[in-house]
């Protein structure tokens, strides 16, 4: 039975969405095609029709997800205060790929590395928007440094056991954006 160009950009789009959740839940090497395949609810089968290998999901899947969840642009405020949230750190899956992956991204191939430095650019450039009240070279220096800030903390929030230090973790790099963007304003 063929399927139609609409079903089969809607199964690519499962797959994709599927495997974005998995990876950034479980990370690259725990995460097998059949799995994500199961997670969108395809058969093992049918992923060939869409990747030519697992190589290509990562980066295609990279390259899906840092599109799709590319925040920022709108109140910066607001997008500092929801990115390091309990709720953000709590939920990897659902989560900024960029802290759950970017580690990794490293050991994977030059597409998935390319997927990161594009999804990369255009985090920076939203953060950028987000700023209007700097003149454009403020605004490349703090969206690059608060966005290296959020990740950092992030990935550190999430890896200790200790609930109090990861919010104090959230909590303190919060305020230090607050403080960079004040006085990068006022100078």
């Amino acid at each position: 039975m063929k399927v139609s160009r609409e079903q089969m950009a809607e199964n690519r789009r499962r797959i994709l969405d599927a495997a974005s959740r998995l990876f950034r839940d479980k990370g690259f090497d725990a995460v097998g095609v059949a799995e994500v395949m199961k997670a969108a609810g395809l058969t093992h089968g049918g992923f060939y029709g869409h990747f030519s290998s697992k190589d290509d999901l990562i980066a295609q899947t990279l390259a899906h997800v840092l599109t799709v969840d590319a925040g920022g642009g709108g109140d910066f405020r607001s997008y500092v205060d929801a990115y390091l949230s309990t709720g953000h750190r709590d939920n990897c899956a659902g989560g900024c790929p960029t802290a759950a992956l970017a580690a990794a991204v490293r050991h994977q191939t030059p597409a998935a590395r390319a997927a990161m430095t594009q999804g990369l650019r255009s985090q920076l450039d939203r953060i950028g928007e987000a700023l209007p009240e700097l003149d454009v070279a403020d605004r490349r220096r703090v969206a690059i440094g608060s966005f290296a800030a959020m990740v950092g903390a992030m990935i550190l929030a999430r890896a200790v056991d200790d609930s109090a230090l990861s919010d104090e973790v959230l909590e303190q790099t919060r305020d230090w954006i607050d403080t960079g963007i004040s006085l990068a304003s006022a100078s």
